[in-house]
């Protein structure tokens, strides 16, 4: 039965996709209304809610002295991880991090890093020997879709936030804001038949043939593109789903960013 109604749906979204609409009366290059709100944790050094349309994240972050990597004896390190809670969809398990927490993570921590938005070289204390470790937690509270753009959203704001405790090391030392020079935006699309919409809703994701998230900085340039699903786009769609990703980022970094 379930397969069935499953049927039902797919054909449903197609048969609204070829008239130009979407499930829930989007167009195809809308996002969801997104909600943000940083100061959520306490404990955190910095913390962020992410509501993107139904679907809901909470990001933490917390700094830790340790030892800078060996080829990076200068700079702070940053480490990301992410948890499907199992209140949030009947799919997520509890357990040891599924592929899908894993691929989230190295998604979200390859566009924060690859557009270098911390400037990692003010997170030295005494280089080759330590330095400011940024730990960076995604947890996923409601699922609807699109954890990646939710979440590369909420770290983005939970570090624009975040405060270095920089006075716990003594010696005079007062607390910083986390030095951020860059931010991020990512853009997920998928496709189903020759459709091709950005953000999709978790129903949009089920009967997706392919998807697609590129990150790219303020300036428009790509710093992390990510293939997943099974199928394929054609070099036209990926200079499609590239201009929608550099036309969402302007959108968010002007009038949600620049909010938090």
């Amino acid at each position: 039965m379930k397969d069935v109604i499953s049927e039902i749906k797919k054909d449903y979204i197609h048969q609204l996709g070829k008239q130009q609409k979407r499930i829930d009366g989007r167009k195809f290059d809308e996002i969801r209304p997104i909600e943000i709100e940083t100061g959520m944790i306490g404990t955190a050094e910095g913390s962020a809610r992410v509501k993107l349309g139904k679907t809901v994240v909470m990001v933490g972050v917390k700094l830790g002295v340790g030892e800078p990597y060996p080829d990076a004896a200068g700079e702070g390190v940053l480490t990301t991880s992410a948890e499907l809670n199992p209140l949030a969809a009947p799919e997520f398990d509890a357990g040891p991090p599924r592929e899908d927490a894993i691929e989230l993570a190295r998604v979200t921590d390859r566009g924060i890093r690859e557009s270098k938005a911390i400037d990692l070289e003010k997170l030295c204390i005494v280089e080759g020997e330590k330095v400011w470790v940024v730990y960076l937690d995604i947890n996923v509270l409601d699922y609807d879709g699109n954890l990646y753009d939710a979440s590369t959203l909420g770290a983005l704001a939970a570090l624009t936030v975040a405060k270095v405790p920089a006075s716990t090391l003594g010696d005079g030392q007062e607390d910083f804001t986390l030095p951020i020079n860059h931010y991020p935006v990512a853009c997920t699309a998928v496709k189903f038949g020759k459709i091709i919409v950005i953000d999709p809703t978790l129903d949009e994701e089920n009967i997706s043939d392919a998807r697609l998230t590129v990150t790219t900085d303020e300036n428009g340039d790509i710093r992390a593109m990510q293939k997943g699903i099974g199928g394929s786009f054609t070099i036209p769609e990926v200079k499609e789903v590239i201009r929608l990703s550099q036309q969402t980022g302007k959108y968010i970094r002007e009038n949600v960013i620049n909010q938090v």
